[in-house]
């Protein structure tokens, strides 16, 4: 990692930074990453405790003149999404992420940045080792698994947090001060076929859809941007349809909150079509690439002859309702908000795809502000893989955050953000899921906002974070801490 990160300003904020980005924190395996925040507090004499569900708590009283300002809980979650280009040697298991400096913005190298929530983490983290920031009593709740389920927000208990404002430091960029989101379920569809023998005078391919942007299925779903299960199932029903093409494997996407950049799928065709079939698939390839051309660039469609023939292939009646239905399962923006001006209300992200062995499975991510919009779009998809025979199985449901229009924190934020800036702040609804919504269950009362850096290509190897946007949003964060309302 270069040392220029560290020297970055504001200082406390980045060294803060590239210390976490020596823990490995996948979702769902924060086990390193909530010992190393223990520790923290710990090591600054400071209460520190883990709930139940392994949520780190952190508390910090009043700094002097302070202690009649109403308590604050700063938020942030410990986990971040991983994943690498294709061609990046890279162990998120065992390895810090390698940053560096490309102007304005912070990078890794080939793999996702962790800024997504890694900078919120770390301004808590700096003011909590501050001996100079003014600030009200403090506790830095630190949850687990946002990335996956959302299990660390879902299963903190009522009672355990004593502030009266949150501020949730997971918006990605500076000038948005976030006061609601959507929540969202997981929809998986799965199914068995027998598998059968590869025809006699066949030959195999790869085929490899990449190249795509990718991005986080929420913020950037209204984007246009290409998704790599789509694209291929376009490639697939063609070739079937015209060509008897059957598929042996399947492996396309990754997470459920990722655009999927990528798939790759090995396929067999009789050994008489290969001629046509290549040709065939190059004009479906142009077009789409046609389609894609300003969202999507970097789009590369490559088909490659197997060496070695698959042994076993899917039945040709159960390929025929798998491609069918999943080109009947939606995939984008569903509903737009009829309350908020271009604000995604529904939408869904197939994840995953997998293929392969006598079985699949279709992952998805189901979004919406609005709870029975978002099961009108589950049922929607749960329909089409009903249809083909699929066990269907909705998970992880979690509710969206509805705005607060008397919050007086919000006042607080815009007011300065105003005085910094000289212009307002976009105060919106986001249609990325935010803890918010789910704190507000067991705490009600509870005043919450959110914002933060700008962060660009989350959840994607893309992902980056502003230079001068941090500068910006210290500054921000240091005038909020001071002018925290007084206690009823």
């Amino acid at each position: 990692m270069s040392q220029e990160i560290r020297n970055l300003e504001p200082k406390v904020l980045w060294n803060k930074f590239a210390d976490l980005n020596t823990v490995p924190r996948p979702s769902k395996k924060e086990e390193r990453v909530i010992e190393f925040m223990k520790d923290f507090g710990n090591s600054l004499g400071l209460e520190t405790f883990e709930d139940e569900i392994r949520n780190v708590i952190i508390r910090k009283p009043a700094t002097a003149g302070m202690e009649n300002r109403k308590a604050l809980v700063l938020q942030g979650h410990l986990d971040m999404v991983h994943q690498k280009n294709a061609d990046t040697v890279f162990d998120f298991d065992t390895q810090g992420i390698d940053m560096y400096i490309d102007g304005d913005w912070v990078r890794a190298r080939g793999t996702t940045l962790g800024a997504d929530n890694g900078l919120g983490v770390a301004t808590i983290m700096a003011i909590l080792e501050s001996k100079d920031i003014p600030h009200p009593a403090i506790e830095a709740l630190f949850t687990i698994d946002e990335e996956t389920g959302m299990t660390g927000a879902l299963n903190l208990q009522g009672g355990i947090l004593k502030g009266d404002i949150l501020l949730n430091l997971d918006t990605e960029e500076d000038d948005e001060i976030g006061i609601g989101c959507a929540g969202g379920i997981d929809v998986t569809a799965t199914a068995e076929y027998d598998e059968e023998e590869t025809p006699e005078g066949s030959v195999g391919y790869t085929i490899k859809v990449k190249g795509l942007n990718g991005g986080h299925s929420g913020m950037d779903i209204h984007k246009g941007l290409g998704n790599a299960n789509k694209i291929m199932n376009r490639l697939l029903f063609d070739g079937f349809d015209n060509f008897g093409l059957q598929i042996a494997e399947i492996n396309g996407g990754s997470l459920r909150n990722a655009i999927p950049r990528e798939s790759t799928a090995k396929v067999i065709i009789a050994a008489v079509y290969d001629e046509a079939f290549v040709f065939d698939m190059q004009q479906i390839v142009n077009e789409i690439k046609a389609e894609f051309q300003t969202t999507e660039p970097n789009l590369e469609v490559v088909f490659e002859k197997l060496d070695a023939v698959p042994a076993t292939v899917m039945p040709p009646i159960a390929q025929f309702y798998f491609v069918r239905a999943m080109y009947t399962a939606h995939n984008g923006v569903y509903r737009m908000s009829a309350d908020f001006d271009d604000l995604v209300e529904t939408s869904n992200n197939i994840a995953k795809v997998e293929v392969g062995g006598g079985k699949f499975s279709v992952k998805c991510l189901t979004r919406s502000s609005v709870e029975s919009s978002k099961f009108d779009l589950a049922n929607a998809l749960r329909s089409a893989f009903e249809l083909m025979g699929c066990e269907v199985e909705f998970s992880g449901s979690y509710p969206g955050w509805s705005p607060n229009p008397k919050s007086e924190i919000l006042d607080v934020l815009v007011s300065i953000y105003e005085k910094q800036n000289g212009e307002k702040p976009n105060v919106a609804a986001c249609h990325a899921g935010l803890e918010c919504g789910i704190l507000g269950i067991n705490y009600p009362d509870m005043d919450m906002i959110s914002f933060g850096p700008t962060i660009h290509g989350a959840h994607s190897p893309d992902e980056r974070a502003s230079i001068s946007s941090a500068q910006k949003y210290w500054k921000f964060v240091l005038e909020i801490l001071k002018n925290i309302p007084v206690k009823n």
